[in-house]
């Protein structure tokens, strides 16, 4: 009896010992989880901060101040020239429609500049290789101011023409900039910019266009300068080389009209 109840003990002492719980302290592991729950820590406040800088980024304007105020109240317009009233244009009608919307023909220009007359066959082999060389310069002159004249005159008039319709397109974009709805999303506003992009970009394309016509003029004037100082300074090479001899001449001419002549 004594044997049974000393195992009874033992059974029952072991049970208990069965379900207590050991305490273990690891500093490794301690350590390392206080280190990970530091890092989430740092990433949850830099990914608020970042939630809340793209929110107030997302805000549009409006919500702070009236876009109304960027408008610009009287643009400049694009002045049309007169082509079709006779009484305030008769004679450069068709001139004018080419400065609205450009002649690249050149027809319009031809209507009210002074026409050359041909010169083929005037210009023969009998001149002299100077004088034919000097009157080729002068028709190269008048036909080079022409040629940059018509192309001027188209360039000015598609310029004129699509500066109206740019104009439409400006006009359009600032009303979806300054519309102070919030329901536009971040592509809307990015389709704008793109717009406006553009819109830069044939303006750019125009002012080249402009400078060009402007670089052709002043190479025109600049030839038409340089041919009459040329014809000036030949006149005076050849007044010096040939000097001696037209005085020669002068003096000789001058004398046998003195011994012919006779009292009428």
């Amino acid at each position: 009896m004594r044997g049974i109840l000393c195992a009874a003990a033992l059974v029952l002492v072991g049970c208990l010992a069965a379900d207590a719980q050991i305490v273990v302290y690891d500093p490794a592991v301690t350590a390392r989880n206080s280190v990970t729950a530091a890092v989430e820590e740092y990433l949850k406040n830099i990914q608020d901060l970042q939630r809340r800088l793209l929110r107030k980024m997302s805000r549009r304007l409006s919500v702070f101040t009236d876009l109304g105020k960027y408008k610009l109240p009287e643009a400049p317009r694009w002045r049309i020239h007169i082509f079709n009233d006779p009484s305030a244009v008769l004679f450069a009608g068709d001139y004018n429609a080419a400065l609205n919307y450009g002649d690249a023909s050149g027809t319009a220009y031809e209507n009210v500049s002074v026409p050359l007359l041909d010169s083929t066959g005037l210009l023969d082999e009998e001149m002299s290789p100077d004088a034919l060389r000097e009157f080729e310069a002068r028709l190269a002159t008048i036909d080079v101011t022409d040629a940059t004249a018509i192309s001027a005159t188209n360039d000015t008039g598609h310029v004129r023409y699509n500066g109206r319709r740019e104009l439409q397109a400006i006009d359009v974009l600032e009303a979806d900039a300054t519309d102070p709805s919030q329901d536009q999303s971040a592509t809307a506003v990015l389709d704008k910019i793109s717009g406006a992009a553009l819109i830069g970009a044939r303006q750019r394309q125009a002012r080249a266009e402009l400078l060009v016509g402007l670089v052709e003029q002043l190479l025109v004037e600049s030839k038409r300068e340089r041919d009459t100082e040329a014809a000036a300074m030949n006149m005076q090479l050849t007044t010096w080389r040939e000097s001696q001899a037209a005085n020669a001449a002068f003096v000789a001419g001058s004398g046998d009209a003195l011994t012919a002549w006779r009292q009428p």
